[in-house]
């Protein structure tokens, strides 16, 4: 057997095989036994029919099908060893020739993992941006905090204005006549929200309770029932209640009420001090983001099609999850936004590419500084989401799963990386502030997989725990 392996585009190598005709002629015999075995022939035992009674039951050209096909992957299956190949996924294989006397050549293009070169990672000229909190920042949040508490007192002696809660009754017709959906007795709004169709709040606005319109709206061209896109319809609302929102006075008397603070100075003291680690952490965040995109910019690579693909797979999976948590069904979500799958996976392929290319990166990076998971910490990990979901079995059985664990292995290894590459900028500049995470406790190798776990199990409820993607091995 001849081989030779060329590199091709896309991360892939190209086999071109030439087999003696010798070859092609054993593979024939053993063809005709194996079909003589399962093939029913009149006047001959199972396994002792000649080839030309074969051929005559089952059609010319089987038994040289058989044989080439049996031929081509052993020889292929002994090419990937001959060049210490591992490929990615099956190869797009090409008979090129395969005619009895003669050599049968053929041609495979394997995807193999790409080759990443590596570029500067460690000296950027960017550094954290910390968030500087001031009394603007602390006065927004005391007055979130009178939101959430403001209590609703009823209006009576003055015209609805937006921010108030209102229950209106209504009643629409189209071309004079009802319509389903098109009235209500009491429906509650929030004016000036815009939750409801455009224009219908301005209507109520000014009215006192009591009082009743009539006006005309157009339905927005998008709107989601395609009978109503579009249309004039005509209203005819009453104002059923109106109430407005009281907020509290920010005094000492309201921070106490918050919680175990002596005064409002309290209370503001310590969303200083929350905004503060907020910002930190955010600041962390941010600064790692910019260097693995820093290292991705520089690095070389070409990506398999195979693993863009895998990875719009794994993004349409979230996406379905994500429907799903919404109580969307993705048929309901298709029709809405007039989009098939295919442009599903169209629109999802560039950020695909993106997430494939950082995965990628980050591996190598991982490999260039020697940071590896100790099986003791893949098995922490397990065991904390053992207890986290005690109540989900099927979660639990896919941690312990060997897919499972390697993809806590690979997400544990990708975040120390970034963590390592934050701390050493950190230790070489002594001068700056510490970025402290706010939540030194999280787990991000239990959560992301229980994502993906959610993610690959919205439409399936089987998981086959041996299959791994090869963008996610590390």
């Amino acid at each position: 057997m001849n081989v030779t392996a060329t590199p091709v585009a896309k991360s892939s190598i190209k086999l071109e095989v030439e087999l003696p005709p010798e070859q092609l002629s054993r593979a024939v015999d053993d063809a005709v036994r194996r079909l003589s075995r399962r093939t029913r022939v009149p006047g001959f035992r199972p396994g002792k029919a000649p080839r030309n009674m074969l051929e005559r039951v089952l059609g010319p050209g089987v038994v040289l099908d058989e044989a080439v096909e049996h031929l081509v992957q052993d020889a292929y299956r002994k090419a990937l060893l001959d060049k210490e190949i591992l490929p990615l996924a099956n190869a797009d294989v090409n008979v090129e020739q395969a005619e009895e006397g003669k050599p049968v050549r053929f041609t495979a293009t394997v995807p193999v993992r790409p080759d990443v070169k590596l570029g500067d990672y460690k000296n950027f000229n960017f550094k954290p941006e910390i968030e500087t909190i001031d009394d603007a920042k602390v006065d927004q949040v005391i007055e979130e905090l009178r939101d959430q508490n403001a209590t609703l007192s009823p209006v009576e002696d003055r015209g609805a204005k937006q921010g108030d809660y209102a229950v209106v009754a209504f009643e629409g017709t189209r071309d004079g006549q009802p319509f389903e959906g098109g009235s209500s007795e009491r429906m509650p709004l929030i004016l000036g929200d815009g939750r409801f169709v455009p224009g219908f709040e301005d209507n109520i606005e000014g009215l006192q309770v009591g009082g009743s319109k009539e006006f005309d709206v157009t339905f927005p061209d998008d709107y989601p029932a395609e009978d109503m896109a579009g249309k004039l319809v005509h209203f005819s609302a009453t104002l059923r209640e109106l109430r407005e929102k009281i907020l509290p006075t920010a005094d000492d008397a309201f921070a106490q009420s918050m919680g175990d603070y002596a005064d409002m100075a309290a209370l503001r003291d310590e969303i200083r001090e929350r905004l503060g680690r907020n910002a930190l952490d955010k600041a962390r965040h941010e600064f790692a983001d910019k260097i693995i995109e820093y290292a991705v910019a520089n690095a070389t690579l070409e990506l398999p099609d195979v693993l863009v693909d895998q990875e719009v797979e794994v993004m349409h999976d979230e996406f379905r999850a994500s429907l799903a948590r919404q109580g969307i069904t993705e048929e309901a979500y298709l029709k809405v936004v007039e989009k098939s799958a295919e442009d599903l996976h169209a629109d999802f392929r560039p950020r695909s590419e993106h997430r494939v290319k950082v995965l990628l990166v980050l591996s190598k990076i991982a490999t260039e500084e020697g940071i590896e998971v100790p099986e003791a910490d893949i098995e922490a990990e397990v065991q904390r989401g053992r207890e986290r979901y005690a109540r989900d079995q099927k979660l639990v059985r896919y941690y312990e799963s060997e897919r499972g664990r390697n993809f806590i292995q690979t997400t544990l290894r990708r975040t120390r990386v970034v963590e390592k590459l934050v701390e050493d900028w950190l230790a070489a500049h002594p001068d700056h502030p510490k970025l402290p995470h706010a939540d030194d406790s999280s787990a991000p190798a239990i959560e992301a997989l229980a994502a993906e776990v959610a993610a690959a199990t919205a439409d399936d409820e089987t998981t086959d725990e041996t299959e791994a993607s090869p963008a996610a091995a590390g």
